[in-house]
């Protein structure tokens, strides 16, 4: 009897209940795989023991999870320490996959969830037990190296896009308008901000555009401002929360904040409220500041159809590379012509711990986007995925 065991980890997606119905369906037609569980909360679930049976989930319920939102099995922001420091912890683990007898893990999640996959990976090849890891790359931020895109990312740039528009629209009603300033998730890569730019393919909608990875001047972003608003009486401003000065100061710092998180980063977010004050300030303008915060990694009824589709091909993938011999790998998308993408497998110590940054070529005079980058992100945005409705309202899924 060989056991699939499947987790999610970190900040959902709107499309990360996607790629555990490819796990599950896939599971579910191999004849190497007898029962299939998934881990309540992620690595603190397997850590407790606290598992669901999802070996006979009907494939309606399926479907119906593919369209919700969030992480159905429950998330959590745990990386495991190392190996020889917690032996004891991987000892725990070890011990619970004796029990169950699983044989193949999967661990839908970003950066640090492809952390904790390479080292189980690695503890389990050195003390002889055969499990196959494999890590489903999931985070709206895009910024998994060795992947053409992450699952996720294309929902969360369409919604980003959407909203930017509608905010623009609400904005021009007004002879006299304002300054309003967007900010956006990303702390070390810009990618999710730069979708701000597909709004654009419907005319003059974001002015300015900041990403973490070109330095930000105070200085010249207030020009800016004020150079624009005296031309349109109005200035769209879309800025990441991660986004530092020359000193490499975050500019949420600018008001003394130096809260962290329990991974000892910095907890970001209010950056806009910062820049809104100053533009208060220094020029006299009224400023808004809107922060889109959870929205963006939640929104699925603006959901991309393509993201969806791919999101689930990419958990199907992970059950078909383990269960024909592959571990330590994550799936990876390759974009081989425009647009059609394959999938293949990336080594987990390629992978873990990089950032992807959003390429400094396609950054215009560090406030604005090249239009390379619609090449690259109209794509990922096609096609609609609606949520089933009820009583007017999205009737999403609750894991039972």
């Amino acid at each position: 009897m060989a056991t699939l065991l499947v987790g999610q980890s970190g900040g959902p997606t709107s499309v990360i209940n996607s790629s555990l119905v490819g796990v599950v369906r896939q599971a579910q037609k191999e004849s190497k795989v007898d029962k299939v569980l998934g881990a309540h909360f992620g690595i603190d679930g397997v850590l407790n023991e606290d598992f669901f049976d999802l070996t006979n989930i009907s494939n309606d319920e399926l479907t119906n999870w593919s369209k919700t939102p969030a992480s159905i099995l429950g998330s959590v922001r745990l990386k495991l320490p190392q190996v020889d420091s917690s032996l004891e912890i991987y000892q725990n683990i070890l011990n619970i996959f004796k029990k169950h007898d699983v044989k193949y893990f999967f661990y839908i999640g970003g950066n640090d969830s492809m952390d904790t996959c390479m080292k189980l990976d690695l503890f389990f090849k050195e003390v002889g037990y055969e499990c196959y890891v494999i890590g489903v790359p999931k985070t709206i931020d895009n910024d998994l190296i060795l992947t053409d895109h992450c699952p996720g990312y294309g929902s969360a740039a369409k919604y980003v896009a959407t909203t930017l528009t509608e905010i623009a629209l609400d904005t021009d009603v007004y002879k006299k308008g304002r300054v309003t300033i967007v900010e956006i998730m990303g702390r070390d890569a810009g990618w999710l901000t730069a979708a701000s730019h597909l709004a654009n393919i419907n005319g003059d909608v974001v002015q300015l555009i900041y990403l973490p990875e070109v330095a930000f001047n105070m200085d010249e972003f207030l020009n800016d401002v004020e150079r624009i608003y005296k031309e349109k009486k109005k200035v769209l401003v879309a800025i990441s929360e991660g986004i530092r000065d020359k000193d490499r100061k975050y500019i949420l710092e600018y008001q003394g904040t130096t809260e962290s998180d329990k991974f000892g980063h910095m907890q970001l977010g209010g950056v806009g409220q910062v820049l809104a004050g100053i533009v208060n300030q220094k020029l006299g303008i009224s400023t808004r500041a809107i922060e889109l915060s959870l929205p963006q990694r939640c929104a699925a009824h603006l959901g991309s159809l393509t993201d969806v589709k791919e999101a689930e091909k990419a958990g199907s993938w992970a059950v078909k590379y383990a269960v024909n011999g592959k571990s330590g790998m994550m799936v990876a998308y390759k974009r081989v012509s425009d647009y059609k993408i394959v999938y293949k497998t990336a080594k987990l110590t390629d992978v873990a711990n990089q950032v992807k940054e959003f390429p400094r070529e396609w950054i215009i005079n560090g406030n604005s986007i090249s239009n390379e980058y619609l090449t690259y992100a109209l794509p990922l945005i096609k096609g609609e995925s609606y949520p089933k409705y009820s009583n007017g309202l999205p009737s999403y899924s609750k894991l039972k």
